[in-house]
């Protein structure tokens, strides 16, 4: 796994991504969190035009933090440790915008995506208010060599702990952990959602699944919407086949419940969020693991 120098500290050296195993693997769940690294290298921060407050905008800052218990749930938690704004893993591989590097791609990018027209490839362009990154074009050879040394190992890792969990247990559910910012109300002027619950419109788990998650997290008071505006992103899509009984459910959690998202710091709601998440996750573990079986939720 790689490592490299993070501005934690001088000399500090942190690996990419990290998995948090439990004692023992005993439920059929996997919890991910690609999105709130904060370990900036600072070759890369010296390539940007950002301060190092404008350049985190676009983490789910945090998340990681309010899930990290889950391990003692019986089930492993994988973590980013590398910014979103350095990679994206929850993007196809080479969904890269040439005008932004200098010298050749390999033909098989994904130059014509709707997230890379917006700037937010797996190279992203923009942070938050459509911040633009980098000073000048990015040399290709670094650009790929992200690919190899941290999109490519995260992706190998996480598919080794869901066919791992199948293995075992016959039957797979990812939760893909994110947070979204409070300030993308929605055009009917509702209430905006505490969570957004997302299934890629029922195609990545059992409809069984994503009803239990919404209804859970209702019954705590919480105002949830489902797949809107935030369906699941590649992870969600691409590991989600709950024909094969292997389940993908993505959650989306405002920011405004746990942190002040001017300052970027954690407020006093953090600790009855993660103490609410973890009531939360606990329903869902135990649903899924004591009443149902891969056959059951294939069915759905």
């Amino acid at each position: 796994m790689a490592n490299y120098s993070s501005t934690l500290g001088a000399g500090d050296q942190v690996p990419a991504f990290e998995v948090l195993s439990p004692d023992e693997h005993s439920v059929p769940f996997v919890f991910n969190s690609p999105h709130s690294g904060r370990a900036y290298l600072s070759s890369f921060l010296q390539s940007s035009r950002l301060d190092t407050t404008q350049i985190r905008q676009s983490e789910d800052a945090f998340v990681d933090l309010l899930i990290k218990d889950v391990e003692h749930l019986g089930a492993p938690v994988l973590k980013a440790n590398f910014p979103r704004a350095y990679i994206d893993v929850n993007r196809e591989a080479y969904e890269l915008d040439p005008k932004m590097f200098e010298g050749k791609l390999p033909k098989h990018i994904n130059s014509r995506s709707l997230r890379v027209a917006g700037g937010l490839g797996t190279i992203a362009r923009i942070v938050g208010e459509r911040r633009e990154i980098y000073h000048t074009r990015i040399p290709a050879e670094e650009g790929l060599d992200r690919i190899e040394r941290v999109y490519k190992p995260y992706h190998n890792t996480l598919r080794g702990l869901l066919n791992n969990v199948q293995d075992k247990f016959g039957l797979a559910v990812l939760v893909d952990c994110h947070s979204m910012p409070s300030a993308n109300s929605n055009k009917n002027h509702d209430p905006k959602a505490d969570f957004v619950i997302g299934d890629r419109f029922g195609t990545s788990c059992s409809a069984w699944l994503s009803s239990c998650a919404v209804g859970l997290l209702q019954n705590m008071g919480y105002n949830v919407a489902l797949n809107r505006p935030y369906a699941g992103g590649y992870i969600t899509e691409n590991y989600g086949r709950p024909e094969r009984g292997i389940h993908a459910l993505q959650v989306e959690i405002n920011r405004a419940l746990y942190m002040d998202e001017h300052a970027h710091q954690p407020h006093s709601g953090f600790h009855d969020l993660r103490k609410d998440l973890m009531e939360f996750l606990t329903a869902l573990v135990e649903m899924v693991t004591e009443t149902f079986t891969r056959e059951t939720l294939a069915a759905e």
